[in-house]
């Protein structure tokens, strides 16, 4: 079994570029992902880094030593899987990332129940609306809203998920009411915009006569926390661009009301992504069923909400 740890050590060692990265991965010390590399190497007999005070670098052996580890790893994970799937006692831990506003309103409330369902599988949940790396952050599944081009992954598609613009009656009857995605342009509209490294969301993309069209918006506030910007929405400090599900409440109560009817924006994607393997491992199957069991009611009950009259 030691050798087994040496080796998946090794490949979360080639796979974030350091030690002490793979060993916080691996919830271990950085002195025992070390020792595990040198017996890999004294088993070896080759060197697998290069090494200096700054820098790690996999050598060619370790290269060629990564591609085998990776079936080695990928053999005993699928028999354990088969195991699981024959004696229908699926066991182990999952890790699952979601964006804040799926994970909070769905998934989150749901894993105490799956627990119960399958008491032999913890959850290691993670939420963020950033763009999430299976491979490099140590994850077996991740829900999205988009539409992810990351062809090294599988994706099962949940549902089609509408989108709506919105601001608040105060910020309206202040700034006047939007029609069309050029107003948001011409009449200096604050867009409260959901920003990290790497995020698309400088540019709204909206539906239009010509089709679909991308305005390049901007306002004074923005966030990598979804739930953040609509707060401030609610606040009457700008624009938001919201999955329908994660504003219904507020738009059924008049807190918030649609903008921008004219150019509303495309839907997206809701969906689970997880990696390539000859079969899914049982575990990941079973909570993404689960899980799709309970979205899709979910969302479908938010536009009912969000379009029955208030009073």
């Amino acid at each position: 079994m030691s050798y087994f740890e040496n080796i998946k050590t090794f490949i979360r060692v080639y796979e974030l570029g350091s030690m002490s990265a793979a060993a916080r991965d691996q919830r271990i010390s950085p002195a025992v992902a070390s020792s595990r590399i040198s017996q890999l190497e004294t088993h070896l007999n080759v060197r697998l880094f290069q090494r200096t005070t700054r820098m790690l670098h996999a050598t060619e052996q370790g290269q060629i030593f990564y591609d085998g580890a990776l079936r080695i790893i990928e053999a005993i994970e699928q028999a354990e899987a088969d195991v699981n799937d024959v004696t229908m006692n699926p066991r182990g831990t999952i890790f699952v990332a979601a964006p804040l506003g799926v994970g909070r309103r769905f998934i989150a409330p749901a894993v105490p129940e799956f627990k119960s369902a399958y008491p032999m599988i913890d959850v290691r949940l993670r939420l963020s609306d950033r763009k999430i790396d299976l491979s490099t952050e140590g994850l077996d599944l991740a829900f999205f809203l988009g539409n992810p081009k990351d062809s090294a992954l599988k994706m099962r598609k949940i549902t089609d998920c509408e989108r709506i613009l919105c601001a608040s009656p105060d910020y309206v009857r202040r700034r006047g009411h939007p029609k069309t995605g050029q107003d948001l342009i011409s009449q200096n509209h604050d867009c409260l915009l959901l920003r990290f490294p790497g995020s698309p969301e400088f540019q709204w993309a909206l539906k239009t006569e010509e089709g679909l069209r991308k305005f390049s918006v901007q306002g004074p506030f923005e966030s990598d926390d979804g739930d953040v910007l609509t707060t401030w929405a609610l606040n009457g400090q700008g624009i938001i661009l919201k999955p329908l599900f994660e504003v219904a409440e507020h738009l059924r109560s008049g807190a918030l009301v649609p903008v921008v009817e004219d150019n509303p924006p495309e839907a997206v994607q809701l969906g689970c992504l997880f990696g390539h393997r000859r079969r899914q491992d049982p575990k990941a199957r079973l909570f993404i069923t689960f899980m799709v069991d309970r979205i899709k009611p979910a969302l479908e009950a938010a536009a009912k909400i969000s379009a029955a009259p208030v009073g």
